[in-house]
């Protein structure tokens, strides 16, 4: 199984491939300097496989290494980022 997060800034989301098929995304808008992470989505059939852990991940990943800071308002990448202290830098104000 191949596991691919890129950006899609046309859509304005981060999406997980699985297998080259689309497992999900989160959305997002940018302010200056900052990521703000609306909503994630892991389609049904993903649910239960590490799609959204391995989703959070590699947006969080992206973030970092463009060296901008992320709002998270999607309850799910907050969650993520709490279980995940090695995260905690990236949020604003955090």
């Amino acid at each position: 199984m191949t596991i691919l997060v890129e950006d899609n800034p046309a859509r304005r989301r981060f999406e997980i491939l699985v297998d080259d098929a689309l497992a999900g995304f989160a959305t997002y808008h940018v302010q200056p300097g900052e990521i703000v992470v609306a909503h994630t989505e892991i389609d049904p059939a993903y649910r239960g496989q590490g799609a959204g852990e391995a989703l959070a991940h590699g947006l969080l990943e992206q973030i970092r290494g463009r060296g901008e800071q992320v709002v998270p308002q999607c309850p799910f990448i907050a969650a993520y980022i709490e279980r995940h202290p090695e995260f905690a830098d990236l949020v604003v104000g955090g």
